[in-house]
């Protein structure tokens, strides 16, 4: 039945049911109801003590007609269940919301209206962004979470009402499990909660939030719930109607509440919520609705009936692939390119950085990192690997700080996989791995990639194979190719989740085998953009000035930089304050430098 669920939001708008804690209230439940005074407060216990009263709720809604009913166990996590005392009964209190809601819906369910339950997680009480919890321990709690969902019969997830993003991804990681355990995936719901203040709680924009999700291929819808009403939503519903290339959820309040004689009131009416759920439906596609705090069996109805008379809409999506902090996002190509991927902030590259990184000095990292981004960097690389260092403890660290800091996104930079992890597991938003290659084989690839898939990150991968470094052109581009088709055939990953750097190499070394090097790499980006247009390309200019003085430097990473854009470059790591803008070169100058980059040098008579 599961299946159907994905086939039916092609076909027409899919009707959600509304509030369950609000609705709860109306049955005037006293302290016996939850089973004691220790209790009181907890819905999610009632699956124990009242598990009547559970039917009865969900029966309202299917009266009213909705095609999904949530399960009772938003707070049903060992997290918020431990504020009773009740941690241990998590996966039991989960399994039983699960049968209760199935028997229920089953109840109502027929050939032509099939009805659905959703197992409904919320985001518990801690943020792991604010060091509230680890990221292992708030995975296990949903790991028991949704298996007791899972095993009960839920037919879809819903990963709900979510104010962190290090939250969401602790969620996905448990769900992952879960699917790999059970060897049968269901849909999947992420649900993010935007404040009034036009944000999710920890400061995330709706741009941040799409891209560090969609890139998740088990997570098949996204939308927004809670916090506020339909007026409020508007302009975030518009973005991801434009955007989002995964079927849209909209599951609104009843309006902002308002506190009248110690009492919440929603003051948003039925009708009300049906007119704006038809602008949402018909004017920005939206396939799936429903109500949150405050709306009624009465709400629902009424959403009913708009979803018997509209059909969904096809939009048209513009969504450009990127990578994300914690609090906006930034696109992997850009008009005029390149992305600038800050480089200062690497213990082996950066004599300052590995002097704070000696003294712990965190602050001042960050205030190097924010001196790029105000130098023209739109990503920054992070690499803590020092010797005599706990190179694991420190990218935790860092990469805390920098989480909650830094606006920019990051790409955590080192040569062991639990550094990389690690980083991983510290950061809200979409990361970029660096790197991964063959010259081990494929065994520590596929790790680097699992970690990918795990964590949503895009990943560099560099031409080197079990023979070593690609110095010509052929072997640049086809160990691209044999790594793409690695990454995507094996573990799933999209040409888009790729950057290649086909590497570069001392110009001035005077080797001469690397003659040839600036043009064989300048080519190779051009032949892997033509022949895989989807991802994405990637230099460390730097290296193609190694040896020379600083001077002579800024100007041929210039020059460089300048050739490898008209080739396709997307990106390259670099300090953005050196590159120099051509016409400001002489005219000798980029000529010398044009002639040692495609090997045309020419010597004078002696």
């Amino acid at each position: 039945m599961s299946k159907e669920i994905l086939e039916i939001i092609r076909e027409r708008i899919l009707v959600f049911d509304g509030a369950t804690g609000t609705n709860l209230q109306r049955y005037k439940l006293n302290t016996d109801d939850f089973g004691g005074k220790q209790y009181e407060g907890c819905n999610e216990y009632l699956c124990i003590t009242r598990p009547e009263i559970v039917f009865k709720l969900h029966t309202s809604f299917l009266q009213a007609g909705a095609d999904v009913i949530e399960t009772n166990s938003f707070g049903s996590s060992s997290i918020v269940l431990s504020e009773y005392g009740l941690e241990e009964s998590d996966y039991e209190l989960n399994f039983k919301s699960a049968k209760i809601a199935k028997e229920a819906a089953s109840e109502y369910s027929t050939k032509s209206k099939p009805r659905f339950v959703a197992g409904s997680a919320g985001p518990t009480t801690k943020l792991p962004s604010l060091g509230h919890i680890s990221f292992d321990k708030l995975q296990e709690s949903y790991y028991r979470q949704m298996s007791g969902l899972y095993d009960g019969g839920v037919d879809l997830l819903c990963i709900e009402t979510c104010q962190d993003m290090l939250q969401i991804k602790c969620a996905l990681y448990a769900t992952q499990r879960i699917f790999e355990e059970k060897k049968r995936k269901i849909p999947l719901i992420i649900s993010f909660t935007i404040e009034s203040t036009g944000t999710m709680l920890m400061g995330t924009d709706i741009s941040a939030a799409l891209t560090t999700f969609e890139c998740y291929n088990i997570a098949d819808i996204i939308g927004m719930n809670c916090a506020t009403g339909p007026k409020e939503m508007e302009e975030n519903v518009r973005y991801l109607s434009q955007n989002s290339p995964k079927p849209i959820f909209i599951m609104p309040n009843a309006g902002l509440p308002e506190n009248i004689g110690d009492e919440v009131h929603y003051h948003l009416t039925p009708e009300e919520l049906e007119k704006w759920m038809y602008h949402f439906t018909f004017n920005l596609g939206v396939n799936i609705i429903g109500g949150c705090c405050g709306t009624t069996p009465e709400h629902i109805n009424k959403l009913v009936e708009l979803s018997e008379n509209i059909s969904p809409v096809k939009r048209k999506v513009e969504y450009t692939h990127s990578v994300s902090s914690m609090f906006t996002s930034v696109p992997l190509q850009i008009t005029p390119a390149p992305v600038f991927i800050g480089e200062r902030c690497n213990a082996n590259g950066s004599k300052q950085f590995k002097e704070l990184l000696e003294k712990d000095d965190f602050d001042s990292m960050i205030d190097m990192a924010k001196s790029q981004l105000k130098e023209g960097a739109h990503i920054l690389d992070i690499s803590v690997a020092y010797t005599g260092r706990n190179e694991k403890k420190d990218i935790a660290e860092v990469i805390k700080r920098f989480n909650s800091a830094i606006q920019a996104p990051l790409m955590i930079d080192s040569t062991e996989v639990s550094v990389i992890e690690e980083g991983l597991k510290h950061y809200g938003g979409r990361a970029i791995i660096n790197s991964v290659n063959f010259e081990e084989g494929t065994e520590k690839a596929d790790m680097i990639f699992r970690l990918a898939k795990q964590y949503g990150a895009a990943v560099i991968c560099l031409s080197i194979d079990e023979d070593g470094q690609a110095y010509t052109l052929d072997r640049k581009v086809s160990i691209a190719r044999r790594i793409r088709d690695y990454a995507t055939k094996i573990h799933g990953l999209r040409d888009e989740d790729l950057i290649f750097d086909p590497l570069t190499f001392p110009l001035g070394s005077g080797a001469e085998e690397l003659r040839d090097s600036g043009k064989n790499t300048i080519e190779a980006i051009r032949q892997i953009k033509n022949t895989m247009p989807m991802v994405k390309t990637s230099i460390g200019l730097s290296n193609c000035s190694f040896g020379l003085n600083q001077e002579v430097r800024h100007i041929l990473n210039s020059v460089f930089l300048h050739y490898a854009i008209e080739a396709g470059l997307d990106m390259c790591i670099v300090h953005a304050g050196k590159i120099i803008p051509l016409y400001k070169i002489d005219e000798k100058g980029r000529e010398l430098c044009r002639q040692l980059i495609f090997d045309e040098r020419k010597f004078a008579d002696i």
